[in-house]
């Protein structure tokens, strides 16, 4: 299916990063951390779900939103700009949010990595070097990424320096032999490595850069009925209804291929919210959810790790809180809404 951002109604008030109008200066804090967004919009609508959040949690900095590519051929979006697309997706759910932010939007690169020591031009390129060399901060910057890693893989090979300045938030990956298996039918290469094997071995084997990973196992433990995305998604205005009316239109194309709809769906880019906005208040971190220390493996072409004894180390999450994140998700929207509609 090939989702195109239409012209939604302008918001009926507008409002812009940083401000959290419909919340009490009381509740109000300075953000704990930078975040650049790297998500393929063009695809799977959890990631709208995930931009949403985000944008709404005061507790980061939103520094970038990157449309980033699908794989030639994508059955969400075919076409050779999916990155052109995706960006225009994210613009899209801005002015739905009735949010102003000028240049907050870049395009990814629409072509994968032709080889490990090349990067691939793209305007997001320049954004994420120029906000990972910043020397006017000491915020920490959380690089997340829902889908391919072509951009920040690019941008590491451009300029190894900013792996030190950054810790990268991927979903994405295959299970680890001794924590999890693969799912019943499963790909033999993870959905968002697959996007570009090579962009991942960049990241994994050729870089230093801090990784948190939210492999295959674990962003699928993300599930939410048909019923709470009715009651406390849909129901809360006109942003819930938009994310679930891009959720059914997904749920209704899988049907006519033949394909069971359980009455649950995945939003399993919403743990990039989770890791780094909603982490614990003393001695912040992503405390309410589990994870393993490893050294960094190899990360083969077939998608498999290779173990590294010696390598740096590497989070690798086994369990995150659900209710946590799915919660504030849905208590924020309804804050938006109810904020949108009033007089």
């Amino acid at each position: 299916m090939t989702r195109i951002p239409t012209t939604p109604a302008p918001a009926p008030k507008r409002w812009t990063l940083g401000e959290t109008p419909w919340q009490s200066p009381r509740s109000a804090r300075p953000p704990a951390a930078r975040v650049i967004i790297d998500n393929d919009f063009a695809g799977d609508p959890d990631d709208l779900y995930q931009l949403v959040h985000h944008l709404l949690t005061p507790s980061v900095e939103i520094r970038a939103v990157i449309g980033s590519r699908l794989r030639e051929g994508d059955g969400f979006y075919p076409h050779g700009d999916s990155a052109t697309q995706a960006a225009a997706i994210a613009r899209d759910v801005l002015d739905r949010m009735g949010l102003d932010a000028p240049g907050l939007v870049v395009e990814g690169s629409n072509t994968p990595l032709a080889e490990r020591t090349e990067p691939q031009s793209s305007p997001a390129l320049d954004v994420i070097l120029e906000e990972a060399l910043r020397e006017d901060t000491d915020l920490p910057l959380f690089y997340v990424a829902g889908g391919g890693l072509t951009d920040i893989a690019s941008a590491l090979i451009a300029e190894p320096r900013i792996a030190e300045r950054m810790t990268l938030v991927w979903i994405g990956g295959n299970e680890h032999e001794g924590l999890a298996t693969p799912p019943p039918g499963g790909m033999q290469i993870e959905y968002n490595l697959l996007i570009d094997v090579l962009a991942g071995q960049v990241v994994f084997t050729d870089s230093t850069v801090e990784i948190w990973q939210v492999p295959r196992d674990v962003y699928r433990q993300c599930l939410v009925s048909d019923a709470e995305l009715r009651t406390r998604v849909a129901a809360t205005g006109t942003v819930g209804r938009y994310l679930y009316d891009e959720t059914v239109a997904v749920a209704e194309a899988v049907t006519e291929h033949g394909s069971l709809h359980p009455g649950t769906y995945a939003l399993g880019d919403s743990p990039l919210v989770l890791l780094t906005a909603l982490r614990s208040f003393f001695e912040p971190d992503s405390s309410s959810s589990r994870h393993v220390v490893m050294p960094t493996p190899v990360l083969e072409a077939d998608g498999t790790y290779t173990a590294r004894p010696d390598a740096r180390p590497m989070r690798v999450f086994t369990q995150v809180d659900t209710r946590l994140m799915f919660e504030d998700m849905y208590l924020t929207l309804r804050e938006l809404d109810t904020w949108l509609s009033a007089p």
